[in-house]
């Protein structure tokens, strides 16, 4: 039934795109060209509602079972209202940050949060109070992460696919218990890709915020809901998984406070700008994005199956791949080689 509901999800979002397409020009929900995007014509947005209507209606259909279901979808419908706001009228950052706060309280509410994490030695940490703040910092924070990243056609919608199948993947593996974060997943993979057909460059439409902040606010929860209440080290798998949008924003940060800017500056320093401008094609840029994505994912992979001094070694490896990474392609700035300037240092030594 899980899989007729993924197959249904993604039919259903091949038909509601072009309707929703039809619907953001008819109210106004169009991204218009400037200095900072890439595309060079006026497009729908909005796109995320094709997303969301076929995730429900599939919902609906399959009605998985959980506790954290109602809440869930309640968050959701915030999420998304928030969402459509924006595409139609552009909502001041501070709205739809409080749209993000109000879905994350009720994920709270409804049962959603990290109480502790049981530690590699034995015993465990015991967050208590602390655990509503910290799981509501994940939510808004990877919700934002997947928004950060939609820059480029396909890039949001197909990174996320990526990281659904893992989640989906893990959750399958993981017991009876996880069912319903597997069903949840391949719901919105369905979805996704539906999505994606309309998406992928040339894009005929854009998800939007309304995309973008649902999808960043689903995985956040689900990755939350499938690796809650674990080890030190199981704790990084879900940020292994987001690796792409949690590294792309990390560096973001770190490059606005490296430039004396302002948190909230936009800027074209993204990784996707970065690849563009090392001379990748708008296609070519996507893929190897994806293919960024799938690394974190397999490394999420291993990491759950991992020993202790396994779960060091492949920490580390993915550490340094993407700090070489960061400085080849300058996503901190053209300056910002720490690692290539040590390495050419012990080069002339040698």
């Amino acid at each position: 039934m899980v899989y007729f509901t993924l197959f249904l999800c993604f039919i259903l979002s091949v038909l509601v795109t072009p309707i929703v397409k039809w619907l953001a020009f008819r109210i106004g929900a169009t991204d218009k060209p400037n200095q900072r995007k890439v595309h060079q014509k006026i497009m729908p947005r909005l796109g995320g509602l094709a997303i969301f209507i076929s995730f429900i209606i599939g919902y609906f259909v399959l009605k998985p079972a959980s506790p954290y279901a109602t809440a869930i979808v309640v968050g959701a419908t915030i999420i998304v209202f928030t969402g459509v706001l924006d595409d139609i009228y552009e909502l001041p950052p501070k709205w739809k940050l409080l749209g993000q706060i109000i879905a994350a309280i009720v994920v709270v509410y409804g049962g959603i949060r990290i109480d502790f994490i049981n530690l590699p030695f034995g015993g465990h940490l015991q967050f208590g109070i602390l655990s509503i703040p910290i799981t509501m910092l994940w939510i808004i924070g990877i919700t934002n992460a997947i928004n950060l990243i939609d820059g480029l056609d396909g890039l949001a919608a197909g990174v996320s696919s990526i990281a659904l199948v893992t989640i989906a993947g893990m959750a399958a593996t993981m017991g009876n218990t996880y069912v319903f974060v597997f069903a949840m997943s391949l719901l919105l993979l369905g979805s996704t890709l539906g999505f994606l057909l309309y998406n992928f460059h040339p894009a005929k439409i854009f998800m939007g915020d309304t995309g973008a902040l649902f999808l960043g606010y689903m995985i956040s929860v689900l990755s939350l809901l499938g690796f809650k209440n674990v080890t030190v080290f199981s704790l990084i798998i879900p940020i292994l998984i987001l690796g792409v949008p949690i590294s792309d924003t990390l560096f973001a940060i770190v490059r606005r406070i490296v430039n004396k800017q302002p948190l909230s500056a936009p800027d074209k320093s993204h990784l996707h700008h970065c690849l563009l401008r090392l001379g990748y094609s708008h296609r070519q840029t996507v893929l190897i994005i994806y293919g960024m994505a799938a690394m974190f994912g397999v490394a999420a992979v291993v990491l759950s199956k991992a020993t202790m001094f396994g779960a060091l070694v492949v920490i580390a490896f993915v550490l340094l791949v993407v700090e070489l990474v960061v400085e080849k392609i300058g996503l901190v700035g053209k300056d910002y080689r720490p690692l290539l300037k040590m390495v050419r240092g012990m080069r002339k030594i040698s």
